[in-house]
């Protein structure tokens, strides 16, 4: 797939507007995503309101491409749509619990990442918002999200106002194991990290940075202990305010 083999993750769109009749199409297409028992255990929050993405945008933490993209899409673990058919339907529930949250979070990670595929076929642009996690409560309370209903992936979408270069990725075998999985030898480990390392873009990220190395910047800088440890404190919290944990 050409398409694939050069996607980009798009922070800045032109001011042309997404017909809801195409990103209806692309919704529907993508609902043919395998999924945990045919539930399809998601569901997704378009949001388009200027006003609406000012309020999700520091959950964000400001990123510019929130306000500015035409369409922000939410996708959401969703057991209460089921729950409430089971309840209607005189059936006993029982996915108030962390197994059901994990199906129902595969489930709609699966379907998003679908939807990118085919969006990007269109000639959209995407970028997948890793913040999400960081700070659910409030775009559970943004979005008004009942329980058993729990954000997992935002991607803001558009048409392309830039082209930028394609990201680096690791060696394919680096990432697969034959029949059962071989842990890294240091050898292995400077042999996949090499051109990673060698890039002056990822250079310069250690020089601006003051580190000696680009995993310093990663574990010191990016993604620390502290904050991972304080964010999965606010994670479980969440999940059990939204009734996946007791």
């Amino acid at each position: 797939m050409k398409n694939l083999k050069e996607r980009r993750t798009i922070r800045k769109y032109s001011k042309r507007e997404i017909p809801d009749t195409l990103l209806h199409e692309m919704l529907t297409l993508s609902e043919r995503t395998p999924t945990m028992g045919n539930l399809q255990l998601y569901s997704v929050v378009i949001t388009r309101d200027s006003k609406m993405k000012e309020k999700l945008s520091p959950a964000h933490f400001n990123q510019p491409m929130v306000k500015a993209a035409p369409v922000i899409l939410t996708f959401c673990a969703d057991f209460n749509r089921t729950t409430r058919w089971a309840n209607e339907r005189k059936a006993q529930p029982g996915y108030n619990n962390f197994l059901s949250f994990m199906n129902a979070a595969t489930d709609a990670l699966l379907y998003c990442q679908t939807f990118c595929n085919i969006a990007e076929e269109k000639g959209l642009g995407t970028c997948f918002l890793g913040t999400t996690v960081y700070m659910p409560q409030m775009i559970i309370d943004t979005l008004q999200l009942p329980k058993l209903v729990f954000p997992v992936a935002t991607i803001t979408l558009g048409w392309p106002d830039e082209m930028p270069s394609l990201t680096d990725r690791l060696p394919l075998e680096s990432i697969i194991h034959h029949e059962k999985y071989k842990d890294y030898s240091l050898e292995k480990i400077n042999d996949y990290y090499a051109e990673k390392e060698s890039l002056e873009e990822n250079k310069n990220f250690v020089a601006i940075n003051h580190k000696e190395t680009l995993a310093q910047v990663y574990t010191d800088m990016r993604y620390t202990k502290k904050d991972n440890e304080a964010m999965s404190e606010t994670f479980i919290s969440t999940l059990k305010s939204q009734g996946f944990l007791p």
